[in-house]
């Protein structure tokens, strides 16, 4: 062998060993490529199960079944869950056939479909979303982001391998149609129904509901219904064509539904809002159910509440009108808030913690915050003596000047008269005499029978200043409504409570509000002071509380207390009463009180807002 032939030799050899290196590196790269796609997806599942429990909104219903709100999901969108039953078969099947035709066929990559996609991109020069099954765009959506690199789409693949080795075809095709985007921030075929055709039994959604539904994940958001212009009626068109070739439905449906104009469904009427009201009821379903907040709203949980529709949309009508207010502030503007009870059921029916309220804004309705002046005195003077069977209406009590160790209190009209009947100094809210007759009863007595009316005081509380409403962490009133209810109902009570049911996303019932009421007082108590109270509205300080119907109550205000601030000031103005069927508290206050916000006007005020939103809510 000459020189030239060696080296012709050697060359030859040298490639053969560079192929054979070539082709070893290769090898080891393809068993590492199928080893990653094997393990990496089974990982990933395994160490993630609760990427597989869709977050849903939960919804919040009114008394009557009317739907109220419907809670967005983190991502601000909202979601409803369907099963796969819940759906009727064409729609399972124009599905199938627009997004993945071989899906009962393939383990979750489409080979040919990979194929055809690695032969396009090889044309364009980049990688594309081509090839993707059903199951790759589940993966995508659940666990992985949408760039457009090669490790991403190995990731995806090995994902939906070992999501379907660990799902049922059933269960990954579910949670597909659950999880998908829509557009306009609705997530799921069921959102998306009810959101773009006011549809919620989704086996009632016609060929051309359908058809549009199936054409709106290529583009959720030039594709959906609701978006200006030819593109989702074109798109619509595509897939009807699609469901008539696949033999899902005759030309004849097809021709009729590419014929079908679009109606947007009926817009839900935002008159009546209730934010204070729901951000109540989800805290309160929160403590029944021992469930998170987060986990109430993103839960698919429905919460049926005791809101009764008309009386919340009074209460709001009447709170947005400003004559029923006094002037704002300097750089304040008056606030209130009220809470309706019916006091036969212990029910909730209308609440709002301000008047403009915001889901998650101050709700000072149930807030322990304000003092309640005289409106309290029923509660701690006048109710104590008459349930120890020693006073009634007509007892004499002392109206005097008189000083209490170093707690003087006095009458604002700085009369006295010596003495007077309860029934009197109820009637004109005078101060003396309730300050004498906590004396009579007792502190301890009168606490106890606080208590029994849902108000347990602290014991920096146990002073006689308590007796013209002086409670040390105040009250909100929500327990003004709640103790009020009690004489309401002849000493009858029954919690005061905003849900009456909570039930998960399969209909199971969590909690439900079972009826406590039971005899805190007695029926001669609460009837005499039902008496009382009417008179107080008939003919003392709270006549402008006054309906075309019976109503006890009782006005109070908590004075000013402001240095070189005019005396006739108030902080807090407060009227709680009640009708034969609900009970209704009402504050109106500035929320920081100084020499520039402060209440000119009386109690009258509360009075008056009170029968306003009473007598609209009750319809006469």
């Amino acid at each position: 062998m000459n020189s030239i032939q060696g080296k012709a030799w050697r060359k030859m050899m040298g490639s053969l060993y560079f192929s054979f290196d070539l082709a070893v590196i290769g090898a080891v790269v393809v068993l590492a490529g199928l080893f990653y796609v094997h393990s990496y997806g089974g990982i990933v599942v395994g160490r993630h199960p609760e990427k597989l429990v869709l977050p849903q909104s939960s919804i919040l219903v009114a008394s009557d079944g009317t739907e109220l709100r419907k809670i967005p999901l983190p991502e601000s969108g909202y979601r409803l869950r369907a099963r796969l039953e819940d759906m009727p078969e064409l729609l399972l099947d124009t599905f199938l056939a627009v997004e993945d035709r071989s899906f009962y066929g393939h383990e979750g990559l489409d080979y040919k479909g990979i194929a055809r996609a690695v032969y396009t991109n090889s044309i364009h020069m980049r990688i594309s979303e081509g090839g993707s099954t059903i199951t790759q765009q589940l993966v995508r959506n659940l666990y992985l982001n949408r760039d457009q690199t090669l490790l991403r789409k190995l990731n995806e693949a090995s994902i939906a391998l070992a999501l379907e080795k660990r799902l049922s075809k059933h269960d990954i095709l579910e949670l597909y149609l659950n999880e998908i985007y829509m557009g306009d921030g609705q997530y799921g075929i069921k959102a998306a129904a009810e959101h773009y055709f006011g549809v919620t039994d989704l086996k009632k959604l016609s060929v051309a509901q359908i058809a549009s539904l199936a054409g709106i994940p290529k583009g959720p958001s030039i594709y959906n219904p609701l978006y200006k212009g030819d593109l989702p009626v074109q798109r619509r068109s595509v897939v009807l064509g699609i469901m008539k070739r696949q033999g899902l439905i005759s030309h004849e449906e097809m021709m009729t539904a590419m014929n079908t104009k679009y109606q947007p469904p009926a817009q839900a009427s935002n008159t009546m809002s209730g934010a204070s009201y729901m951000d109540a009821a989800l805290r309160e379903a929160a403590q029944r159910t021992g469930k998170t907040l987060e986990d109430l709203k993103t839960g698919g949980y429905t919460i049926v509440t005791g809101m009764n529709s008309s009386a919340q949309s009074a209460l709001e009508h009447t709170f947005s009108n400003p004559e029923f207010f006094p002037p704002d502030g300097k750089d304040q503007q008056v606030e209130a808030a009220m809470v309706v009870m019916d006091h036969r059921t212990g029910e909730v029916v209308a609440l709002t913690g301000g008047r403009n309220p915001a889901a998650g804004s101050l709700n000072r309705a149930v807030i322990d915050a304000r003092q309640p002046g005289s409106a309290f005195k029923p509660i701690i003077d006048y109710g104590p003596a008459l349930e120890s069977g020693k006073f009634s209406p007509d007892s004499m009590l002392q109206d005097r000047k008189i000083a209490y160790g170093s707690y003087k209190p006095q009458n604002l009209s700085g009369i006295y008269q010596g003495q007077m009947t309860m029934r009197q100094a109820m009637q004109q809210s005078v101060n003396a005499p309730a300050v004498w007759l906590l004396q009579q009863v007792g502190i301890t007595k009168a606490t106890q029978f606080a208590a029994k009316l849902g108000i347990s005081l602290a014991p920096e509380d146990a002073n006689l200043s308590i007796a013209l409403g002086g409670v040390h962490a105040g009250v909100s009133p929500l327990k003004m409504a709640q103790a009020y209810s009690v004489f309401a109902s002849g000493g009858i009570y029954r919690e005061a409570h905003l849900v009456r049911q909570v039930t998960d996303s399969k209909g199971r019932v969590l909690y439900a509000y079972q009826p406590d009421g039971r005899q805190v007082i007695s029926r001669a108590t609460a009837d005499s002071m039902t008496g009382m109270l009417r008179a107080v509205v008939n003919e003392g300080t709270g006549m402008k509380a006054r309906m075309s119907r019976p109503v006890a109550g009782k006005t109070g205000t908590t004075q000013l207390g402001l240095p070189g601030v005019s005396s006739r000031g108030n902080r807090d103005l407060w009227f709680v009463g009640y009708t034969p069927e609900w009970t209704g508290a009402v504050w109106m206050g500035f929320d920081r009180t100084d020499a520039d916000h402060y209440m000119t006007a009386g109690s009258g005020k509360a009075a008056a807002l009170f029968s306003a939103v009473m007598s609209r809510a009750l319809g006469r």
